[in-house]
């Protein structure tokens, strides 16, 4: 289906809008009529929820035809791999089709994403005995992808400040000195291309340094919070493994669970959440008063929408308390799937006037600002 065909976009929406407008658009043959009764087999739900019945027969994908696993094989082949990972998330997650995660067979042809890591972590209480070692594997796959593309930026962000007055032999990109660069090859200016030949690399040397601070990290489990728990879990262990670093974990809604003892492992962190729907941020920060033994060095993070389920009074006396401390105080807001920050605003903007520092910001910018507060 190319642009130059004039019925293109005509195929388009009938693909978009389903079998229903077969009657006005017409039909779809080849890999098209694929695509349709791949997409129906899915999306036909809607029609479902209305009681529209969608017809059976020879080809048909309807759900008394094809297993969830077919039609995941045949959707994989049909559909590009951005557009099969959306499909796939609407399944377990818009129309609940656990099946697909009944069958260790299934789980071999999921693609390990973040979507189907919240999916695993709301299935797996209710998974099988024979299951759960499958989806930790999965689970697991996914985490560490996050962590290699956290790790660095971590490493970074706290490998020293840049001595511009020490050179270094060891190349980094991080660590080029552009300025002393330039300066040492002006020699090999080049007229006729107006260009300066480099063979003389600069590069400056990190002063590495003590850190002994301590992060106590605050994180709210309700369900609108699921990418900021695996974030925060995997940035934990990350920094749970820098020397000096001390850190301490709490997930909480309604209720406080104390992960700090899982910490090096983030997937046991995960497996530790309940997803849940209340919130009592004030009695959580309460209970990580207890973690605060230095206050000068130490940083406290609290990872939330802010939107308080109890009476704020709780929470406002206990950031206080710990700002009269000279405890370094950060909350984060959650990010919508466009990156955007949803809060609580009346809340975060009183804890702003309490001595929080609160905005947002994605993982790597928060190892960026930690580093930069525990200088």
């Amino acid at each position: 289906m190319t642009s130059s065909d004039p019925n293109h976009a005509k195929r388009r929406w009938r693909l978009a809008l389903g079998r229903y407008s077969e009657r006005q658009l017409g039909g779809l043959s080849g890999q098209e009529a694929r695509a349709d009764r791949a997409l129906d087999y899915l999306y036909g739900r809607e029609y479902d929820r209305r009681g529209l019945h969608r017809p059976s027969g020879p080809g048909s994908l309807d759900p008394t035809q094809m297993k969830a696993l077919d039609w995941l094989g045949e959707a994989r082949k049909l559909f590009p791999q951005s557009v099969f990972e959306v499909m796939q998330d609407h399944a377990l997650d818009r129309y609940g089709l656990t099946d697909l995660l009944s069958d260790p067979k299934t789980l071999d042809s999921l693609e390990p994403n973040q979507e189907l890591l919240k999916t695993l972590l709301s299935f797996h209480g209710r998974a099988s005995p024979d299951m759960k070692e499958k989806l930790r594997q999965v689970a697991d796959a996914v985490i560490q992808d996050v962590m290699r593309r956290l790790h660095t930026d971590v490493q970074r962000a706290f490998s020293g400040r840049r001595n511009p007055f020490k050179r270094s032999h060891m190349a980094s990109a991080a660590n080029f000195d552009w300025r002393g660069t330039l300066r040492r090859n002006l020699k090999n200016y080049d007229p006729e291309t107006g260009r300066i030949i480099a063979d003389d690399l600069r590069f400056v040397s990190r002063e590495r340094r003590r850190l002994p601070w301590s992060v106590i990290l605050c994180v709210d489990q309700s369900g609108s919070m699921t990418d900021s728990i695996i974030h925060s879990a995997v940035m934990a262990a990350i920094l749970s493994g820098l020397p000096g670093v001390k850190v301490s974990m709490v997930l909480f809604d309604t209720s406080i669970i104390d992960v700090t003892d899982k910490l090096t492992d983030p997937l046991e962190t995960l497996l530790s959440v309940q997803l849940g729907g209340g919130t009592n941020i004030g009695r959580a920060v309460e209970y990580c008063e207890r973690f605060v033994d230095t206050p000068e060095r130490t940083v406290f993070v609290l990872i939330s929408d802010f939107a308080e389920g109890a009476s704020p009074r709780r929470l406002y006396q206990s950031v206080a308390r710990m700002n009269e401390a000279k405890v370094r105080l950060i909350g984060l807001s959650a990010l919508d799937d466009l990156g955007d920050p949803y809060l609580d605003k009346q809340i975060a903007g009183r804890l702003a006037g309490l001595g929080m520092h609160v905005g947002a910001m994605t993982p790597d910018r928060l190892a960026i600002w930690l580093a930069e507060v525990m200088r």
